[in-house]
């Protein structure tokens, strides 16, 4: 990790999110508040990793941090206020589960939810603070599984494999099988489907 990144003292909640790019299903936040007496070796940006890596260090973040938490935005709730808007809440409802509460939190990307604690945006926070690779973990497992879940609800759209993200595949499947209750009508590509098969004039 970064060692020039000077990090809060005191009960610091690292907070990123997984979800924001695909067609279908919730974005998910996680947050998480290490034990610096319980280090965990290996984390880093949840991209980065395997999928049995983190799955590894999604059950090892649990028995060790002092405090873990996700939430959730729904589609209908990424559909009514948008992506950004709908992240934003996701990250409010992790943090603001975290049992002891945060007294800092620190935020990947370039911008912060309303919290009720002060919170810091870092760019590539997910790479350069261990805290955020936890909940980037966390936030990817959990929302990886709901897709899993939701691939047996919804069978054919291939949701196990790209878990929602607009692949060829998805698209075709879209096209061929029609827009789920789970499916985002705000983003383009879902869109332009609905308005293909309600033969509706393209933009």
């Amino acid at each position: 990790m970064d060692d020039e990144l000077l990090v809060p003292a005191g009960l610091v909640a690292g907070v990123d999110e997984a979800g924001r790019g695909p067609l279908a299903g919730p974005v998910v936040a996680g947050a998480v508040i290490l034990d610096p007496e319980n280090p965990i070796a290996g984390l880093k940006d949840s991209k980065r990793l395997t999928a049995l890596r983190r799955d590894a260090l999604y059950a090892e973040i649990q028995e060790k941090a002092l405090a873990w938490a996700v939430g959730c935005a729904e589609v209908e709730e990424i559909d009514r206020i948008n992506i950004l808007q709908a992240t934003m809440l996701a990250m409010q409802r992790a943090v603001g589960a975290l049992q002891p509460a945060a007294q800092h939190a620190l935020i990947d990307g370039n911008r912060c939810p309303v919290l009720a604690c002060p919170a810091q945006a870092i760019v590539k926070g997910d790479s350069r603070v261990a805290a955020i690779s936890a909940a980037s973990i966390m936030a990817k497992v959990t929302r990886d599984r709901e897709m899993l879940s939701l691939d047996l609800q919804y069978p054919g759209y291939g949701l196990a494999q790209h878990k929602g993200y607009p692949s060829k595949a998805h698209i075709e499947a879209l096209e061929n099988l029609g827009v789920t209750p789970i499916h985002r009508l705000s983003y383009a590509p879902v869109r332009r489907v609905m308005e293909r098969q309600a033969g509706l004039p393209q933009a």
